[in-house]
């Protein structure tokens, strides 16, 4: 059955709303809808799976304890596992829509 990213989202989200959409024992991919949403104050997500992430709608601001990165719709990258990262802001005039992969060293071939 076709799906699409842009259904079944929410006018009012008052926190990120994350689809699973797929997944097995390596690998689970990920719907994320933000709108105007960041991480807690001092938090950090530490993974211990890499994630490939790319923006497919709206604007967000990801930090890394070395800096910040600002995406745009289309921009994607690769976060290593364990690299400490936050999420600084997202839009606030619309939703914003993540893809997001999570996959051991061992899962997916370089």
């Amino acid at each position: 059955m076709v799906e699409s990213l842009f259904n079944n989202i929410f006018v009012d989200l008052p926190a990120e709303l994350v689809s699973v959409l797929a997944e097995n024992k390596n690998v689970r991919i990920e719907r994320i809808v933000s709108d105007g949403h960041a991480s807690p104050e001092g938090f950090w997500y530490d993974q211990k799976q890499n994630e490939w992430v790319m923006l497919v709608s709206g604007s967000a601001v990801l930090a890394f304890e070395n800096g910040q990165v600002e995406l745009k719709p289309g921009d994607h990258l690769v976060i290593p596992a364990h690299r400490r990262h936050r999420v600084e802001s997202t839009s606030k005039t619309e939703k914003t829509i993540w893809l997001a992969v999570f996959y051991e060293n061992d899962s997916i071939p370089v």
